[in-house]
């Protein structure tokens, strides 16, 4: 270890940096920046995080029967008499997952989700997995909500079906820039829309019902023509089990609560299992009644028109203005959508990062407290998949889900051996808490919140081999593939950091080395100026075996410096390296790679290199930065020191 008995007192002064970024053009697109203090008042409530966590998880509603129905059309119409039994099975599949994710929330309040969960209770490799799961699913969130809403628009004006995917990569920017602004102005600008959508859609419902409950509901007028995905003449229980799949698909989302709790005003972990609650009622609700009112009403599974379209003109008898109201509130929510992974993606990236899986730039704060170069990722990676698939849903969706249910399979698995750790514990003592881990003791009731998690894990688990398996050939192999993938760049990014941070460690040390014995200095020069003898002066202060460097390129001009030097040098040896093939820097790293083979041990060599620097960036163009070419091809090299030495002209001096 470092003996520091010898050692004096070292003063540390603290001070503040009376710095205050200026305005810029930055300013004015996400706003002025926030100083680290304001993080307490950028923090949201309940109503705002349902706004910014659950658009993902409630924009489901507008698909998630839909998607049921298109399974059991290959059986018929008659087969549509499952669907609300299907649908009542999915609440109970989400009551489960809700529950689990509301104890995620309170045994970790730091956020992190299933990934750390999965980490902490299953190990590195399985937290991994549950990492690369939900980073893959929130980028194809942001593509497929995008992609559906303006689907939705393209369907409504088919003359901008050409512009689609320019309307999707500019609706993924627009996101971005909202979010950029911090998450309080974000979800205050997504909060009236997502309410909205709430309420026109329990509207529809609540008048639907009223109307079922006095025999006026009647059957969709004109409904489109059913469109049959597969060939079955019996409903079987795969047909069902394959139903059930597609239909949980409006779980999507629930994770992102568990995942941004630092997002929530303290009590945060209470504030966000509420929301969570709010959160799992509303979708529970929506759906549950737009599943029985479309099997009441007759709806068919199409593209042409969707089941929303066929129940909201069936229940308000047209298309009326509520009508319109129903369609308007659900292309917003599903383009908003997107927000919850804008929400959810950030955080995880950067915890992900201080875990040193992911760079560490992710976890960097911006100018409005938000982690500003997670969300400009995530734009870029959706934007990149929305114009590989063309923005098209029916490519997309395939890749969905499959991620977010691996998620929730680690997660609730993950929580099942926590009860059972508990279940071990006296009752009188505890398990302290570890990184980002509350503290565990005995609950009594650990044998009922195991059994719980675990049936939620193996019912997450079928669905999650149901999805990969009818829909593998639609490009859900894509996924299977990706995702590994992922797992071993995260590796990868690790073990670097890893290694680097043994290498650099302090811990067993030992003696600090003695300084160099002998400081040698190389100086490259291109010609005698003002600037040359100004590193000169600096590179003699460093020390006193100094060698100055000149490639000959035109033997003329070599004599010239060779008379200059003879004036200026002051002593110092030049060294005239001739080059035929009029090569400037290859000469050069040439001669220090022959003086670092020779020398002596501990000695260090210190290339010095002369820099002109112009205010004008135009000026600067017309200069060889040779200096940043050395320090470029230096910097691997061990025991060279690069430094430059700026020189400065006044524009009017060299106009």
């Amino acid at each position: 270890m470092h003996n520091q008995e010898n050692n004096t007192q070292t003063p540390i002064i603290e001070r503040p940096a009376n710095y205050k970024p200026p305005r810029n053009l930055s300013s004015w697109l996400i706003g002025r920046p926030l100083s680290t203090a304001d993080a307490p008042h950028e923090t949201i409530g309940k109503a705002v995080g349902l706004a910014v966590f659950a658009s993902d998880a409630l924009s489901s509603n507008a698909y998630a029967t839909q998607e049921i129905m298109v399974v059991l059309a290959a059986a018929g119409t008659i087969a549509f008499g499952y669907v609300f039994p299907i649908s009542i099975a999915i609440v109970l599949l989400l009551t489960i997952v809700s529950i689990s994710y509301i104890q995620v929330i309170h045994a970790y309040p730091d956020g992190g989700g299933a990934y750390v969960v999965a980490r902490d209770n299953l190990g590195e490799l399985p937290g991994l997995v549950a990492a690369a799961a939900l980073l893959t699913d929130y980028i194809l969130t942001v593509s497929v909500s995008i992609s559906s809403g303006i689907a939705q628009i393209v369907s409504a004006y088919p003359e901008l079906y050409e512009y689609r995917v320019a309307m999707s990569v500019a609706a993924v920017m627009l996101i971005m820039m909202i979010n950029l602004r911090g998450v309080r102005e974000s979800g205050s600008a997504i909060a009236v829309p997502s309410i909205s959508f709430i309420v026109i859609m329990f509207i529809t419902i609540l008048f639907g019902m009223y109307k079922y409950i006095t025999g006026a509901l009647g059957t969709v007028i004109d409904p489109p023509e059913i469109q049959m995905h597969g060939i079955a003449t019996i409903v079987t229980p795969f047909l069902i089990l394959h139903a059930f799949s597609s239909g949980t698909a409006a779980l999507t989302g629930i994770e992102a609560i568990s995942n941004g709790i630092t997002a929530f005003k303290e009590p945060r972990s209470k504030n966000a299992a509420i929301t969570l609650s709010w959160m799992a009622f509303i979708l529970a609700g929506l759906f549950l009644g737009i599943s029985f009112l479309s099997s009441q009403v007759g709806a068919v599974p199409s593209e042409f028109e969707t089941v929303i379209s066929q129940l909201g003109r069936t229940v308000f008898g047209g298309q009326g203005i509520l009508y319109y109201a129903v369609i308007l509130a659900t292309t917003i929510i599903l383009i908003l959508a997107a927000n919850t992974a804008y929400a959810g993606f950030p955080r995880l990236s950067a915890l992900m990062s201080i875990d040193g899986f992911l760079p560490r730039q992710l976890a960097y704060r911006g100018s409005r407290l938000v982690y500003s170069r997670g969300i400009v990722a995530l734009a870029i990676l959706s934007s990149l998949l929305i114009v590989l698939f063309q923005a098209s849903v029916t490519r997309l969706i395939p890749l969905y889900a499959i991620g977010v249910f691996l998620s929730f399979t680690l997660a609730q698995f993950g929580m099942a051996l926590r009860w059972r750790r508990s279940g071990n514990l006296h009752p009188e003592k505890k398990e302290e808490g570890s990184h980002r881990v509350s503290a565990l003791h005995y609950d009594p009731l650990w044998r009922l919140k195991m059994v719980t998690n675990g049936f939620g894990a193996i019912c997450t688990g079928v669905v999650m081999f149901v999805f990969a398996i009818t829909k593998f050939k639609d490009g859900a192999y894509v996924v299977l593939i990706l995702i590994p993938a992922l797992i071993g760049v995260l590796w990868m990014i690790h073990t670097h950091y890893r290694n680097l941070a043994k290498n650099l460690s302090l811990e067993n040390i030992g003696a600090i080395a003695h300084h160099a014995t002998r400081h040698r200095v190389i100086m490259p020069v291109s010609g005698v100026h003002q600037g040359t003898l100004a590193a000169l002066r600096y590179a003699r202060m460093l020390s006193n075996d100094v060698t100055a460097l000149h490639v000959i390129i035109e033997p003329v001009d070599a004599e010239k410096i060779r008379a200059k030097w003879e004036t200026w040098g002051g002593g110092v040896r030049l060294v005239l390296l001739d080059s035929p093939y009029r090569l400037f820097v290859e000469p050069i790293l040439k001669y220090i790679a022959d003086i670092a083979e020779s020398r002596q041990p501990g000695e260090t060599i210190t290339v010095v290199v002369p820099e002109f620097v112009s205010d004008n960036q135009i000026v600067g163009a017309l200069h060889t930065n040779t200096a940043n070419i050395l320090r470029n091809q230096l910097k691997n090299t061990h025991g060279i020191v690069i430094t430059n030495v700026p020189y400065h002209v006044h524009e009017e001096s060299i106009v």
